[in-house]
Order: C-alpha cells, then structure tokens, then sequence
C-alpha cells in the first residue's frame, strides 16, 4: 500500500494540533508526559479529567467501525487517525486512561455484542466518563491464556424490568498484572462458566462493575523498579450481568479482542520510543563513551530499526484495510519487533553512561526531577525486562507464526 497523507489529511493535523495547543493547559499541561508505560499510575486524577476533556472534544473512537457521530465520536479516515496519533504524541499530552475501553472493550462490543450492550457501554467511552480494565492473565495463566482457572457460575436474576428471566453470573478467582484495576470502573473477565471444561472450551467473556465492596479487592504490585501500575484483583462472588458474544463463547471473543491491540495505537508508541531514543543518544553525546564505536553503532542500528518499525506498521495498516490480502502474523511479528527493540534501547539508556548506569537503582518518586536522567534511564532498563513477556511472550508470538502462517505442526502438549 501506498501511505502517505493528502490534503485533507493535512487539515485534520493543522485542526488537531490546534485543539491540542488550546487545551494542554493549567494541570493538563503539569501532567503532560505522565502515563506512559510504567507509569501508568502517575497522575491520573489530572488525566482522568483530561479524558472527559477528549470525550467533549469527540476525540475519543476515531478508529471506531461505526457511523460517524454515532456515539459522540468524530469522523476520521484511516491515514487522519494516524495523524491524531502523531500529533498527540508530539504534544506530549497526557497518557490516555481511557485506552483499554476504546481500543480494545469497544470494537469488540462492535464486533461481537448487542446493539443494548453497545447502546449502554460505548457513548460514556466516548465521553470519558467510565474506565476499563482488562481481566486476563492469573497466576499460571499468562501468555497461555486458554489455562485460566476463574470460575462464573450462573444463577438466575427474576427482574421483569428487563423483560423477564435473565442470567446473572458470581464470578470467582484471581487476575493479576491488571493495568488501571484502581481507576476503572469497569473489567472485562475472561472467565471458566462450565465447570469441568478445559482450555479454550467453555469460556465466556463477562462485564465486571469494579465498585462491589467486599466482592472485589484490588491490591498493587510492587515491582524492582520502584512503581506499582500494575495490580492484582480478587474476584468473591463478584457479579457480572453481561457476557459479549454468548456464554461459552470467551475464547473467541477475546482472540479478536487480542488482535485490536495492535494498530494505530503501534505508532503511537513508536513516537514514545523516538524520543526515549533521543535523550539515550543525548545522554550518549555528553558522556565520556563516545570514542566507543561499538556503542555508537548500537545507537545507529536502534536508530535504523525504528525508522523499519514505522515503515512496517504503516504497511500493516494497509494490509489490514485489504479484506483480500489479511495478514495473521502482523500483530505477532510487530510484537516481536517493538518488544526487542525497546529492551536493547533500555540496555543502551544504562550502557552509555558508564559505571554510573550500573550502580543502584536511585531513589525516585512522581512529580520529582531525574537526576541527570540516570534515574529515568535505570528506570526504562528496568521496566523494559518485560517488553518480550508481557502482551504475549516472545514464544508465544513466534509459535502463532509459525503454526498460523507457516504452516507447521502444533506444538505438543
């Protein structure tokens, strides 16, 4: 495909950046850089209002398959999404609480849910007025995702306000490394509703309202690096009124959930890494290593590999477009891509500063400068451990390609 932007394209940027100019003030502004990927529990009082902000603005569910306006959103083509990503990127507006409801909960409700569920749950998306995160992975069952092990089990609610009998579930257990679980308002669940079933059979994908005191507990994880955005929940009896897609149908619905999680979003984390990658190479520029031609070519190779990222994200955009030419294996190899580029560029953050990168991890806490950056840079070497495991681990993503566009054989069990 042929991706370049037009001049329509061009006044949806110029209209952008001037919405972005006009609105990243007062505490908008001060929280301007936070919420990125671990730190995603920095600021958000600022950034959740900031998310209200989008939603007045009809900022919120730009790549929504949906008629235009439907649910508040404003109407943008393919290439002018990608330009919403970059100029946001480059404003360096706050990092978005709202990104689990309108990237992945709600195209799938789009695909897979009621026209009630969609009618309920998108428009307060779109306004930023309920948060999302999302109930996946458990101890045991991380990136072999099919091993999940909460239970729902279904009793019957008589509320003829609705029209009769329906079905509500209890849903019990544990998910763990829940990004957002103290701000949502909401989880989706993937959860075991027939018992005795095993793997990807007799799942359903349930919605969880967060606010059930004493059902459900949510506690912080603590990590080598200092921060604690991720969390675990726990699950008693907590009651889920809604499953997308039918019961005994998780699996499918979350393996299309799981897909929407590359995209336009790729390129704006890529804006992230470019300019993470600028203050590694002006830490490299004023330091006493740059007679080292092994870590200047690093640097030009880290330099080179995110200019062939971008390329290929824009070529997979394209390709996604083409119902005749899909390609199954471009959210797995664009994992691949970005997770080992982003820990090299962590190695790189500490390397170029010599014996002082490898000391100990300095003291640091949210709203305070990083000393000289050292800080920040043991911080990025730190959280970028887990670029290749999380959101699927490197085996995982090479094990789809191979079986899903090479054609091997399954991996025994």
């Amino acid at each position: 495909m042929e991706f370049g932007f037009d001049a329509a394209d061009e006044d949806f940027r110029s209209a952008a950046r001037h919405w972005l100019a006009g609105h990243l003030r007062g505490p908008y502004a001060e929280a301007a850089g936070l919420g990125g990927p671990g730190s995603e529990h920095e600021g958000v009082a600022a950034r959740r209002e900031w998310e209200r902000e989008l939603g007045r603005g009809g900022w919120i569910g730009l790549g929504w398959e949906a008629p235009p306006g439907a649910y508040g959103q404003r109407a943008a083509t393919l290439t002018q999404q990608v330009v919403w990503a970059e100029e946001y990127a480059r404003a360096r507006a706050p990092g978005r609480v709202g990104h689990i409801g309108e990237n992945l909960l709600a195209p799938t409700l789009l695909a897979y849910g009621t026209r009630e569920q969609r009618d309920r749950f998108l428009p307060a998306i779109a306004r930023g007025e309920e948060l999302w995160c999302q109930g996946y992975s458990e101890p045991g069952a991380g990136s072999d995702l099919a091993a999940v092990r909460t239970t729902a089990v279904r009793d019957r609610d008589r509320d003829g306000g609705r029209g009769g009998d329906r079905y509500r579930y209890r849903v019990t257990g544990q998910k763990i490394w829940t990004s957002l679980a103290r701000e949502a308002d909401w989880c989706f669940v993937l959860a075991r509703t027939e018992p005795g079933s095993r793997r990807h059979h007799g799942l359903s994908f349930l919605l969880v309202r967060m606010d059930q005191p004493g059902l459900i507990d949510v506690r912080p994880i603590r990590q080598m690096s200092g921060t604690s955005e991720f969390n675990e929940v726990f699950f008693d009896g907590a009651v889920a009124e809604e499953v997308v897609g039918g019961e005994g149908n998780g699996w499918t619905v979350a393996m299309g959930l799981l897909a929407l999680e590359r995209g336009v979003s790729t390129l704006v984390q890529q804006i992230g890494f470019a300019a993470e990658l600028e203050r590694v190479v002006g830490a490299y520029l004023a330091s006493s290593e740059t007679a080292d031609e092994v870590l200047r070519n690093r640097l030009v190779r880290q330099w080179a590999e995110l200019r062939t990222m971008r390329w290929n994200a824009l070529r997979t955009l394209g390709s996604a477009q083409d119902p005749g030419a899909p390609d199954p294996g471009a959210p797995s190899v664009a994992k691949l891509l970005w997770g080992g580029w982003h820990r090299r560029l962590g190695e790189l953050a500490v390397a170029v500063r010599g014996a002082a990168g490898s000391a100990g991890v300095r003291d640091w806490a949210p709203g305070l400068p990083y000393e000289d950056g050292l800080a920040e840079a043991q911080r990025l070497f730190l959280f970028t451990r887990a670029d290749t495991i999380y959101g699927g681990s490197d085996e995982i993503q090479r094990n789809i390609i191979a079986e899903r566009v090479l054609g091997l054989p399954k991996e025994s069990r």
